[in-house]
């Protein structure tokens, strides 16, 4: 990837009420040491309510003042992700070979960019059909609740986390699911964008088309961006309950995205209501195992503040029962666009 005097990187931010992060985010880029000449955002909005759209519009002028990279607002009518995605791949100039998929409530340091960019070149050299390069997500380091610190100590306990977009992972290789990636701009036009039948879950569904099209996806965890947890225990559970859903609609179309672990929560209560069934004290212990294994967890995170003793096993069994209810949900209905966040 050569330097360039026009921008060859592209960030696409889909926003919809995003008034508490987005300043944060967009200052985050406009800050960035990769010169800003090889740099633009493009901001499109969902149909916001709040004061996301005048932020943005004053950090379009802030960033011409400062001689910063272009910021293009478009207006999503479809109002959802995926759709946002591919109108901006579909507006973008000649000379934009890289699309790097972002959200309005993260934010990277400084060098964030021009670390993608050498970390692309030199993986570039030994994967010549690298498609897509992902980062590690961490929680915020400001924490605005005691609700979001639970949350992100969720994430990073072993029956919390998992395979996917959260992962703590630690070693950098391939994987099929990278974090707010770099993406080559031609692989995505060659498996057509994003789905947009997709809600949620739409980054999953383009890492398996890219796989089956031969390209390769990496990661790795010397990148990292910072994004806002969730800070109620309902935006949780709603928030879980929306990655169920959408997994099933993933996992019916691309079965070999099965993990087994996503469905020990399921496969648990079932296996502990055939126990009660059989025998009331029978189906005493599978529950009594499982909140042992939920205090456990408490514990491990406790080493961090003695209150996650309590509030991590509240938010796993949050976690493990909304994830649940929406993977069955997910075989019924069609699915609708979430108000949560």
């Amino acid at each position: 990837m050569a330097a360039a005097q026009i921008p060859w990187l592209a960030t696409v931010i889909p926003v919809l009420n995003e008034e508490n992060h987005i300043g944060n985010c967009l200052s985050s880029l406009i800050s960035q040491t990769l010169p800003s000449s090889e740099h633009m955002i493009i901001v499109v909005d969902g149909g916001s309510t709040d004061s996301t759209v005048s932020i943005v519009n004053d950090m379009v002028a802030e960033s011409k003042k400062s001689n910063g990279p272009e910021i293009v607002v478009l207006n999503n009518e479809n109002r959802y992700v995926p759709h946002a995605r591919n109108m901006a791949l579909q507006n973008l100039s000649e000379g934009i070979t890289h699309v790097l998929e972002y959200n309005g409530h993260i934010k990277s340091e400084p060098e964030h960019l021009l670390r993608m960019k050498l970390e692309w070149d030199r993986i570039a050299k030994q994967y010549p059909t690298l498609a897509a390069l992902g980062c590690k997500v961490v929680g915020s380091s400001t924490k605005t609740s005691m609700v979001e610190s639970f949350i992100d100590e969720t994430l990073q306990n072993p029956l919390g986390g998992g395979p996917g977009q959260f992962s703590t992972f630690t070693e950098e290789g391939e994987t099929k699911t990278p974090a707010f990636a770099l993406h080559l701009r031609s692989a995505l036009e060659k498996v057509g964008g994003w789905d947009e039948h997709f809600i949620t879950s739409q980054d999953s569904d383009l890492s398996m088309r890219l796989i089956k099209e031969g390209f390769t996806l990496y990661r790795t965890p010397g990148i990292t961006v910072e994004m806002k947890r969730r800070t109620s225990l309902k935006s949780w559970y709603l928030m879980s309950h929306r990655y169920g859903f959408w997994r099933t609609k993933v996992l019916l179309k691309h079965p070999s995205r099965i993990v087994l672990r996503e469905f020990l929560p399921l496969f648990g209560a079932l296996f502990t209501v055939g126990m009660f069934v059989v025998n009331f004290q029978w189906g005493i212990f599978p529950l009594l195992a499982y909140t042992s294994a939920l205090l456990i967890s408490g514990l491990y995170s406790s080493r961090k503040g003695i209150l996650n003793l309590l509030g991590v096993p509240i938010c796993l069994l949050i976690l493990h029962i909304g994830f649940t209810i929406g993977l069955l949900d997910g075989c019924v209905r069609k699915g609708r666009a979430s108000r949560d966040r």
